[in-house]
């Protein structure tokens, strides 16, 4: 059994099965992806989540923007080498298929459909903030229950009842109002965000159409998106008061990871765009471009807005869910905040788009494989899109959207996009110990980590020895079900790192991809207890759709018997 589980795929077998399955229409170059790549990169998270990492961080957050820009540097190489040897849809999933084997590639399919699918319900309830927002700017007013999560309603309720009218911000009194004059079924209000659930259904009927169209779209909302981004670090810096940098770090190393999860969901997305390869006209060389192309552009502008922010107005400010439009708010200048909003609901609507198309193509590979009912993999005659995978992505973003705060889906967006991550870079690894690496046209390049990887162990021991003092001390007053239960990721990382030195030394592993792999386990390890729970239960629903669909219809599976058979034969 073991073995049928952990049966790869060959890269000539990936491509044959996509040859033969051919209908997708192979439409775009580097420009339209890195255009994709900027378009999901450049969303909600610069436009909503940034404002909560600097609160949290302080001015020091744009180093926690290098510090991530950083690690998914290795991680894109790493995915580059991966799209110049396997140009198939499937990013990550197909990958896996080929470094780990079965499973493996259905595990990481199944995350990377969470990952897709929470990303974009993100990204519809920001969306939807700042729509709200702009039709404000123009006077019209949308009743309160047609336009927030129940939850953000009820919990506002609660407080008022608790605490009275004046503890409540402008924001919870319009929540609390929403649940006073919602109209109610039974004793229940109806309280949801219709334009959530809209503006998916709108991208999701664009992403059906065809991919021309799609690209088209992107196109001209990433030209407006990089317009506002340069618009606000432009105009802003008239309005940097430099005091406002000081102090740097505010609360500190643990306040500035405390907005990992925000920082680094705003660089999710610059792996979507493999999900895209059988629709461009050279994957193998224009997809590595793309990606490393659009993740520099994105990290820059990242660092630069963010220190404009945080230049502009106070940290302690920026705990709110607009903050581009809300700092020329502060600083006087309304037109501006108001071009800010309009623009920024467009902008929005590009990363919502990008998602929307990806995650159609997961499926339709998985389904391709065998793995899921095999209608995922219809290709529609006319728009040639996968048209059903499509309509189910659609459903399952706009319904969820419609009812649950944004809040509850960031971090759990991120267990999911480092998983895949550490898995893209540990594949890379393998690839250069098989063989496979022979085929790639273009490799991460190789610095030989036989000593490095041991050393750079040695070296953050000792800075924590150091430095780290007061972690130490921390670590001694914890008993070992409280270690167990808050430091046991922390603990992983240092026993992997340990066990990558062992295998380093033995295999003289590339030392990029290596990193790749600590950066992102170590990011891991900063994320809620929570999230990882509710992670680790949608793998256990996975397992059980794939033993009791997948393992049985898979079409690497099914040939096996047969081969055995001819052989005893």
């Amino acid at each position: 059994m073991a073995n049928r589980l952990f049966r790869k795929k060959t890269v000539e077998q990936i491509i044959s099965a996509s040859t033969k399955t051919a209908g997708l229409a192979k439409v775009l170059g580097v420009r339209d992806l890195v255009s994709l790549g900027v378009a999901a990169i450049v969303g909600a998270g610069i436009f909503s989540t940034i404002g909560l990492a600097s609160f949290n961080g302080g001015p020091a957050v744009s180093l926690l923007f290098v510090f991530v820009a950083v690690a998914c540097v290795f991680t894109a190489l790493s995915y580059a080498q991966f799209a110049s040897t396997v140009p198939v849809s499937g990013s990550a999933y197909t990958y896996a298929y080929v470094a780990f084997g079965e499973l493996f590639a259905w595990i990481i399919g199944w995350a990377l459909i969470l990952e897709y699918a929470v990303s974009n319900m993100v990204v519809a309830i920001s969306w939807s903030q700042y729509f709200v927002s702009m039709l404000g700017g123009f006077g019209i007013q949308l009743p309160g229950w047609l336009t927030m999560a129940p939850a953000y309603a009820s919990e506002a309720y609660v407080k008022l009842q608790e605490q009275g009218l004046e503890s409540l911000s402008k924001a919870d009194q319009v929540a609390a109002m929403a649940y006073e004059h919602a109209p109610r079924l039974g004793e229940i209000p109806i309280i949801f965000d219709l334009p959530a659930g809209l503006i998916t259904f709108l991208v999701t009927w664009l992403v059906y159409i065809g991919i021309k169209e799609s690209r088209t779209a992107s196109n001209i909302m990433v030209a407006i998106k990089i317009g506002v981004i340069l618009f606000v670090i432009f105009g802003g810096i008239f309005f940097v008061k430099p005091e406002n940098w000081t102090p740097f770090a505010p609360n500190g190393v643990e306040g500035v990871l405390s907005g990992v999860a925000a920082v680094f969901f705003a660089f999710i997305g610059f792996d979507s765009i493999s999900t895209t390869a059988e629709e461009c006209r050279n994957p193998q060389r224009d997809l590595p471009r793309a990606m490393i192309i659009c993740l520099l552009v994105c990290a820059v502008l990242y660092i630069l807005i963010t220190l404009v922010l945080t230049g502009m107005v106070n940290y302690t400010e920026l705990n709110v869910k607009d903050p581009l439009a809300f700092v020329f708010e502060y600083v006087g200048v309304d037109y501006m905040a108001g071009i800010v909003s309009v623009t920024s609901v467009v902008a929005i609507t590009s990363a919502l788009l990008v998602f929307q198309l990806a995650q159609p193509r997961i499926w339709m590979t998985m389904s391709r494989d065998g793995l899921l009912w095999k209608r995922f993999a219809t290709i529609h005659p006319k728009h040639k899109t996968p048209s059903f995978a499509t309509i189910v992505t659609g459903f399952m973003v706009a319904v969820p959207a419609l009812f649950f705060k944004m809040d509850f889906f960031v971090d759990l967006t991120s267990v999911g996009t480092f998983f895949a991550f550490i898995l893209v870079c540990a594949g890379v690894l393998y690839m250069d110990y098989s063989g496979i690496s022979k085929q790639s046209k273009f490799k991460v390049p190789y610095i030989n980590g036989r000593y490095l990887i041991t050393i750079g162990l040695l070296v953050a021991v000792w800075g924590i020895y150091r430095y780290g003092q007061g972690a130490i001390m921390e670590w001694r007053h914890l008993s070992i079900p409280e270690i167990i239960e808050h430091k046991l990721l922390i603990i992983i990382f240092w026993l992997v790192w340990i066990v990558l030195c062992i295998m380093g030394y033995i295999y003289r592993f590339s030392l990029l991809p290596v990193a790749g792999i600590l950066v992102n386990l170590y990011l891991m390890s900063q994320l809620g207890a929570s999230n990882w729970f509710i992670f680790l239960v949608w793998l256990a629903i996975g397992l059980v759709v794939y033993f009791c669909y997948g393992y049985r219809h898979s079409k690497l599976i099914k040939r096996m018997p047969h081969k055995c058979h001819r052989r005893v034969k």
